[in-house]
């Protein structure tokens, strides 16, 4: 039996959606279109893990922000249990609340015996392809290991 959809493939076009953010505004991913974007979905706000992810991917924003990279992270939290976590956290990135889990599964992010989010992230070049997927996430080093992602898919399209 299998515990989780399965994932979207490299090379393919990032399924577009529209989720609300940390202040309820609707956001949809392609208005992000011309910039890397790092889609990340994590398990539940607060919790030891998830915290150390976001708070690596805010300690290294002022890079990705110099690459004109975002960052955007999906958990089935609330609006308003994300606001509380991006200000507890002093987080400088869009988080998005799946709450219906709708997206999770589109991207293969959903477990069926587990009600939280695989940790997965989806990098998506700027004309909207995924080019990379992290499947496993490690929340230590997952800052610099999508850096490096990034600059080698550049490398590939230059």
């Amino acid at each position: 039996m299998c515990i989780f959809s399965k994932p979207l493939s490299t090379g393919k076009l990032a399924p577009n959606f529209s989720l609300p953010d940390q202040d309820n505004k609707l956001r949809t991913l392609s208005e992000f279109r011309g910039s890397y974007v790092v889609l990340y979905f994590y398990p539940k706000d607060n919790t030891p893990g998830c915290t150390k992810e976001a708070c690596g991917l805010r300690d290294n924003f002022d890079t990705f922000a110099k690459q004109s990279i975002i960052i955007v992270g999906v958990s089935y939290d609330s609006p308003e249990t994300h606001a509380q976590f991006k200000e507890k956290h002093q987080l400088p990135f869009t988080l998005l609340s799946d709450t219906d889990k709708k997206v999770a599964h589109l991207y293969g992010a959903n477990r069926k015996l587990i009600p939280l989010p695989q940790r997965m992230t989806f990098i998506i070049n700027p004309q909207g392809i995924i080019c990379a997927i992290l499947p496993k996430v490690d929340v230590t080093t997952h800052a610099t290991d999508i850096l490096e992602l990034i600059e080698q898919d550049e490398k590939n399209n230059t």
